[in-house]
């Protein structure tokens, strides 16, 4: 909890605990009263209401209101005193639990700090709409619009460029997206707009480097571009361009610059397996169609950028992409498409289309949660959700028909979303077990080794096998081979 949410909590307590045990007077009235306005103005002020502390502005409430009237008024009616004493005893006992509330929930979904980047870099950057002239958006009921993406680019930028400039917090399309996946009222998610990460908006790119390794980001279905900002601020502040992509209706929400907004489109109910899998063949196809549009916008970009950023800037002979769930599905199958393309991550994505076929030539690796990796046991027979019977063959396929290097690590104790900030968001609810902090240090980790050893050429230990700092990770060596 923040310091002023202690302070109220605190307050009204106190003021409860006066009009319950103290005999009434005007003057501690007058204080209590003055107390309880102080200290919610003071919170409001400076940290801003949340919806956690809902119960006891509730509370607050209550108290404002016995406490104005027994100043503006004198008791009408003498109660007995046993009477009289349970109530009182009530009103306590309603305010503990109310503030009890607050307190738990303030703890079960908790402000938190993003965890500093490790490299030297501060990060910037610029957002941006995209329009795919050559494309007709076949989601959309218009007939003749055109695909749009809204990107986010974050930058490399010299410390001392961003120490003056004021950090961003994460967007409220971030809660909108947790509440979508988990099916929480997005309401409880609203505070995350309180919380910072480390870029800033708009300086100007480091010299740092003549020029910088791109990596394109692909979020999972119903997400967001900003679901993984711990891994994007590390890779940034290692040298990397990243660029983070919406894909409308499959995205959570995509707005755009003048304020219209597409929202996720439920995929329909299909009555086979292979149905579903087709559908996702198409989807994923759409997507990976995406990422090869804006690698296009950034080649031109390094040729004449109106931005005023990247001209010169951008090393396309080192482009990689990663992504989680149906952004990992889309990194396999972009890498299948466009090899322009020179490695990437799949954070527990599926293999549909192509690349279950061909299998890839670039660099590669996987990574899954532990309870994804036991539905993959023919003997277990409550498989995950995320699962689907095509995968093990899928797997298999791309894998073994691989000619580039192939890492398969598996993460124990992570669930589907581990991949994502939101064991930060509530390390009751979604850590498993797992220091927060620690299960973002394992994905950045090991998705800035891979890349680093392949577009830096800088040996990674930690992709040579089983490390002591992440006990948690797996190497699967039938799978895990290096050809190049």
């Amino acid at each position: 909890m923040r310091g002023l949410e202690i302070v109220v909590i605190i307050v009204i307590l106190a003021a409860t605990a006066g009009i319950v045990l103290m005999k009434k007077d005007r003057r501690l009235d007058t204080v209590m009263l003055l107390a309880v306005i102080i200290a919610m103005g003071l919170h409001g002020f400076i940290e801003h209401y949340r919806i956690q502390m809902a119960p006891a502005y509730a509370a607050v409430l209550g108290v404002l209101i016995v406490l104005t009237l027994r100043l503006v008024k004198q008791e009408r009616s003498i109660r007995p005193k046993k009477f009289s004493r349970l109530i009182k005893g009530l009103q306590l006992i309603i305010v503990l639990i109310v503030s009890g509330v607050s307190v738990y929930l303030s703890e079960l979904l908790p402000l938190f700090t993003l965890p500093e980047p490790t490299g030297n870099y501060a990060i910037g950057t610029i957002a941006r709409q995209l329009t795919d002239e050559s494309r007709d958006e076949t989601l959309s009921a218009e007939d003749g619009d055109k695909r749009e993406l809204m990107i986010n680019v974050w930058y490399p930028v010299d410390p001392e460029d961003a120490q003056d400039l004021k950090k961003e917090h994460y967007p409220s399309a971030l809660g909108e997206a947790v509440s979508l996946v988990f099916g929480l009222p997005k309401q409880l998610f609203s505070y995350l707009t309180e919380i910072p990460t480390h870029v800033v908006d708009g300086a100007k790119l480091s010299t740092g480097e003549a020029s910088y390794p791109v990596l394109l980001f692909s979020p999972g279905i119903r997400s967001t571009r900003f679901q993984s900002m711990s891994v994007i601020e590390e890779l940034v502040s290692q040298g990397y361009i990243v660029v983070g992509m919406d894909h409308p209706y499959t995205s959570a929400k995509v707005t755009y610059p003048d304020g219209h907004s597409v929202y996720y489109d439920p995929d329909p109910e299909f009555d086979t397996s292979a149905e579903l899998y087709a559908h996702n063949v198409t989807g994923v196809a759409i997507r990976a169609a995406d990422a090869s549009f804006v690698l296009d916008t950034l080649t031109e970009w390094n040729t004449q950028d109106p931005n005023g950023l990247f001209q010169g800037k951008l090393d396309l002979s080192r482009a990689g992409i990663f992504g989680h769930s149906y952004g990992g599905a889309t990194t396999a199958e972009t890498l299948a498409r466009d090899k322009r393309f020179k490695a990437g991550v799949s954070l527990e994505g599926g293999f549909w289309g192509e690349v279950a076929h061909t299998g890839l030539q670039q660099p590669f690796m996987y990574v899954m949660s532990g309870n994804t990796a036991q539905s993959l046991d023919p003997s277990v027979t409550k498989k995950d959700k995320v699962f689907y019977e095509e995968f093990a063959p899928d797997l298999n396929s791309v894998m073994t028909r691989s000619t580039g290097d192939t890492y398969y690590l598996t993460v124990d104790h992570f669930i589907h979303q581990s991949f994502t900030d939101i064991a930060l968001l509530s390390p009751a609810l979604f850590a498993n077990g797992i220091d927060p902090v620690h299960t973002v240090d394992i994905t950045r980790s090991y998705v800035r080794a891979f890349f680093d050893q392949y577009f830096k050429s800088e040996p990674q230990p930690l992709l040579a096998g089983p490390a002591a700092q992440f006990p948690e990770v797996k190497f699967d060596q039938t799978y895990t081979q290096k050809r190049q």
